[in-house]
């Protein structure tokens, strides 16, 4: 299914101080390939940001910031075309890379033991029955973990969201000796659903290639999902990060609008940190 979506992704952040120092890396762009076409994009906030391609090919921006400020406010928005025939992309990095742990994906025996549930992984069809494993042994469950949350935690808690079920996902694969990798993007639903910052898993199939799976929605990547980044973990494939010195109390908050043909989802988030 062809889609036309068209993206605006706010980010403000307001700090009770001065803000002293910070710097800030945006992995907002999406790229050509895997079933898009980018017709237009761009980023505006505070400056003019640095723009560089990473080791696994994502667009990042970084914008230094040394002056005193109170606010700083991001703005992503274009138009996307999704649910395009897979065309075939070069790969930038062996697919060894792809077989290492980190942090957030070393598999633990709870992992190895859920990994081999599903006898053999040499299809689409085994990958999925994987997809289902996991979310049966972990619902998702909004708010009940964090960026700090590794595959196995997850796992033992039995609770997650979507990022914990692709890095589940990727730990059982790469215990497999399978070549997985986390994707971070925006899912938009015909029910007008969104899921402000979702992120699935891709596994490498020798004789298919890379096969994209949602693990919290049991579905393969559609027309509904646009692509961000990709790397290891959700470290490497963050939408927004970065630090700061000064600045007090930070308030944080968050807009995305995905329209396509008449259907609009809305999403606004309120965050405090201290």
């Amino acid at each position: 299914m062809t889609m036309q979506l068209t993206i605006k992704h706010t980010t403000q952040y307001q700090y009770a101080d001065p803000l002293l120092y910070s710097i800030q890396q945006l992995k907002l762009t999406p790229q050509n390939g895997f079933g898009q076409r980018v017709k237009n994009w761009s980023i505006q906030m505070n400056g003019q940001p640095h723009q560089h391609i990473d080791a696994y090919g994502n667009v990042v921006h970084t914008l230094v910031i040394d002056k005193n400020l109170s606010e700083i406010n991001v703005t992503a928005k274009g138009e996307v075309e999704t649910g395009l025939p897979h065309s075939e992309t070069q790969e930038r990095l062996p697919l060894t890379i792809y077989l290492r742990n980190t942090h957030l994906t070393q598999p633990d025996e709870n992992i190895k033991g859920l990994a081999n549930s599903v006898e053999i992984i040499d299809s689409i069809d085994a990958l999925q029955r994987l997809s289902e494993n996991i979310v049966s042994r972990v619902p998702y469950t909004k708010g009940s973990t964090s960026v700090f949350t590794t595959a196995s935690q997850a796992l033992d808690t039995g609770h997650g969201v979507c990022q914990d079920h692709a890095h589940i996902f990727i730990a059982c694969c790469r215990s497999l000796n399978i070549p997985s990798r986390y994707v971070s993007g925006y899912l938009f639903t015909e029910r007008g659903d969104l899921l402000e910052s979702h992120a699935w898993a891709e596994s490498w199939l020798n004789g298919i290639g890379w096969v994209s799976i949602d693990v919290s929605n049991q579905c393969l990547v559609n027309g509904t999902h646009v692509r961000l980044a990709m790397g290891l973990d959700y470290r490497d494939a963050c939408p927004v990060s970065g630090i700061r010195v000064g600045g007090g109390a930070e308030s944080m908050s968050v807009g995305v609008d995905v329209s396509q043909q008449g259907l609009t989802a809305k999403k606004q988030i309120e965050q405090i940190q201290q």
